[in-house]
C-alpha cells in the first residue's frame, strides 16, 4: 500500500497524467516553448515524452515544477 503523502502537491498523480495535462494546456509548442527539449519539438508524443522523463531527472523535475506552477481547476475527489 502506498505511502501517504500529505504533503506532496503530487501525490496521487502518474507522470503520464501530468504530461498529458500540460499538453492539453499548452500544446507541444507551448510546453517545447517552457521546457526546450527535443521530445517536444520534434516529432512528440505521449510514450516517447514519458521515456525521456523517465530517465533524465532534470527534465522530470521540470515538467513536475511547471505542473504546479500552473492554475489548474480542483477536481473533486471520488466518492
Amino acid at each position: 500500500m502506498p505511502e501517504e503523502q500529505p504533503n506532496n502537491p503530487l501525490h496521487g498523480l502518474t507522470l503520464e497524467t501530468i504530461l498529458t495535462r500540460l499538453v492539453e494546456r499548452y500544446g507541444w509548442d507551448g510546453l517545447a516553448r517552457r521546457i526546450p527539449v527535443r521530445c517536444f519539438t520534434f516529432d512528440p508524443s505521449i510514450k516517447s515524452s514519458l521515456a525521456f522523463l523517465r530517465r533524465t531527472p532534470w527534465a522530470r523535475q521540470k515538467i513536475e515544477l511547471l505542473y504546479l506552477r500552473t492554475r489548474f481547476p480542483r477536481t473533486k475527489a471520488p466518492s
